[in-house]
C-alpha cells in the first residue's frame, strides 16, 4: 500500500510538471489533495498551519536579502564595470576572454546568488568581444555557462539557502562549506581553458592587449573592486567569524550593496523600481516553493513513503557510499530533464532521512548535491542557463553550439564532485573552523 501511494503521488506530480504548470503550483495542488485525502476537511487547516510555521522562521530571511543583493548589482549595472577593471589586469594569456569570464563569474558569485543573472550579464558584456576577436562559439559560450553557475556554489547563494532550508541543515555551515568546492570549480574551469587553448589556439586567437598604466589599474581597483571585497567580508566573513547569523549577515550585505550603488550614483528611482519588482517576484515564488516542499515532505512521512525508502536504503547489501553515489547519479539524470528547484523539492525530502540513517555528514552531502545541481543548470537539453545565454546571443550562436560548449564544463563539475566525494574535508574543513 505504501509503495502504491508513493507511486501515485510521484506519478501525479510528474504529470503536472510535464504539463508546464509552475513548480510552486504543482506542489501546492499535490499538497491540497494529499492533505484532504489523508486528513479530511480539517486537512486544509493543517496545510495552512504548515505553511505558516514554515515561513515564520528566521532561517529563511537570507533568501530575500541575497536576492536583493543580486538585483541591485544587476539592475545598477555595476557588474560590467567590474569586468572592465578585471580585464585591465589580465595580460596576453591563452583564452584571455574565457579566463576573464571565469574571474568575473567568481567575483559576481560572491555578490549575487542567482546563476541566471550572472550568465546574462557575462554573456551581454563578453560575447560581442569574443566574436570581435574570432573566438570559436564553443570557447565563447562554455566559460560563460560554467562561470555563471558559480553563483550557486559560492556564497551568498540563494539556492544554497533554499536547499539547506528544505533539507533542514544549518544554513551558515552550508554557506561556508561550499566556498572551497566553488573555488575548485573556478580553478578547474581556468585550467581547462588554458590547456585547451594552448593545444588549439584557433579556438581563442591571441590578440594584442593595450598596456594600461599601473597607477590606473590600482586606482580603478581601489575604486570598484576593493569596495566589493568589503561587501563580501560583510556577508561571508562575519558568518565565518561567528559575529552574525546568516540572516544578519545577509541584511548587512544587502545594506552595503545599496550604499555602494548610491555612492556610484547608480541607485536611481528607475533602478529602485526594477529592483523592488524583481526581488518581490523571485522571493514570492521561492517562498511558495519552500512551503510546497515542506508540506510535500510531511505527506511522504505520513504515508510511510519516507520510512519505506529509508529502510530499503539502509538494508541494501552494498557499501553505504554506493547509495550516496546512486543518489548523485539520479540527480545528474534528472538535471538533464528538469529545472533545479524541481529536483530539490522532489529528491531532498527523500534523500536526507537516508543520509542521516547511513550516518553521513548532512552538510557534506548537501555540498555534493549543490555541485550536481549547479551542473543541472547547464545540462542539455533543458538547463535553464543554456536558454538564458541563447536569449542573450540571439542568432550569433546556435543551440547546438551552446550544447557542445557545456560538455567540457560538465566534466569539470564531475571532477570536483569526485574530489569532494573522496576527500570530504574539502567541504568540511572550513565549517569546522567556524567560531
Amino acid at each position: 500500500m505504501e509503495i502504491l501511494t508513493l507511486f501515485v503521488i510521484f506519478g501525479c506530480l510528474l504529470m503536472m510538471l510535464a504539463s508546464g504548470l509552475s513548480i510552486a503550483f504543482c506542489f501546492l495542488a499535490i499538497n491540497v489533495v494529499g492533505f484532504l485525502i489523508l486528513f479530511g476537511p480539517v486537512g486544509l487547516e493543517q496545510l495552512v498551519d504548515s505553511i505558516y510555521s514554515t515561513l515564520n522562521t528566521f532561517i529563511l530571511l537570507p533568501v530575500p536579502l541575497f536576492i536583493l543583493m543580486g538585483e541591485v548589482l544587476f539592475q545598477s549595472k555595476i557588474g560590467p564595470v567590474l569586468i572592465h577593471v578585471i580585464a585591465k589586469w589580465m595580460g596576453k594569456v591563452p583564452g584571455r576572454l574565457g579566463l576573464l569570464a571565469v574571474a568575473a563569474g567568481t567575483l559576481f558569485s560572491t555578490l549575487t546568488g542567482t546563476s541566471l543573472a550572472s550568465v546574462a550579464m557575462l554573456g551581454t558584456v563578453l560575447v560581442p568581444e569574443m566574436k570581435k576577436h574570432g573566438y570559436h562559439p564553443v570557447m565563447s559560450a562554455g566559460p560563460i555557462l560554467g562561470s555563471g553557475g558559480l553563483a550557486m556554489m559560492i556564497p551568498p547563494s540563494g539556492l544554497a539557502v533554499l536547499a539547506a532550508a528544505i533539507a533542514e541543515v544549518s544554513v551558515g555551515r552550508t554557506l561556508i562549506a561550499i566556498i572551497v568546492p566553488g573555488l575548485l570549480l573556478a580553478a578547474s574551469y581556468a585550467a581547462y581553458i588554458i590547456i585547451r587553448c594552448a593545444m588549439n589556439p584557433s579556438l581563442a586567437p591571441a590578440y594584442d592587449v593595450e598596456p594600461v598604466p599601473l597607477a590606473e589599474k590600482l586606482r580603478e581597483t581601489i575604486k570598484y573592486v576593493l569596495p566589493q571585497g568589503i561587501v563580501i567580508f560583510l556577508v561571508i566573513g562575519i558568518i565565518f567569524l561567528g559575529v552574525a547569523t546568516p540572516s544578519e549577515a545577509a541584511a548587512t550585505g544587502a545594506a552595503a550593496t545599496i550604499i555602494l550603488a548610491l555612492c556610484y550614483r547608480r541607485f536611481t528611482w528607475d533602478v529602485i523600481k526594477r529592483v523592488s519588482i524583481g526581488s518581490v517576484s523571485l522571493t514570492s515564488m521561492l517562498f511558495l516553493i519552500i512551503c510546497g516542499a515542506t508540506a510535500f515532505s510531511q505527506i511522504l512521512a505520513y504515508t510511510g513513503g519516507t520510512r519505506m525508502v529509508t529502510e530499503f536504503a539502509a538494508t541494501l547489501p552494498v557499501a553505504p557510499i554506493l547509495v550516496i553515489i546512486a543518489m548523485q547519479v539520479l540527480v545528474l539524470i534528472l538535471g538533464a530533464l528538469m529545472d533545479v528547484v524541481s529536483i530539490m523539492m522532489i529528491t531532498l525530502p527523500i534523500f536526507m532521512p537516508v543520509v542521516e540513517t547511513l550516518k553521513f555528514d548532512t552538510v557534506w552531502f548537501l555540498v555534493l548535491f549543490l555541485i550536481n545541481i549547479e551542473m543541472a543548470g547547464i545540462s542539455p537539453p533543458y538547463g535553464m542557463s543554456l536558454f538564458v545565454l541563447k536569449g542573450v546571443v540571439g542568432s550569433e550562436m546556435s543551440m547546438g553550439d551552446i550544447y557542445r560548449a557545456s560538455f567540457p564544463f560538465l566534466g569539470c563539475g564531475l571532477f570536483v564532485m569526485a574530489l569532494v566525494l573522496v576527500f570530504p574535508l574539502l567541504a568540511l574543513w572550513l565549517p569546522r573552523l567556524m567560531s
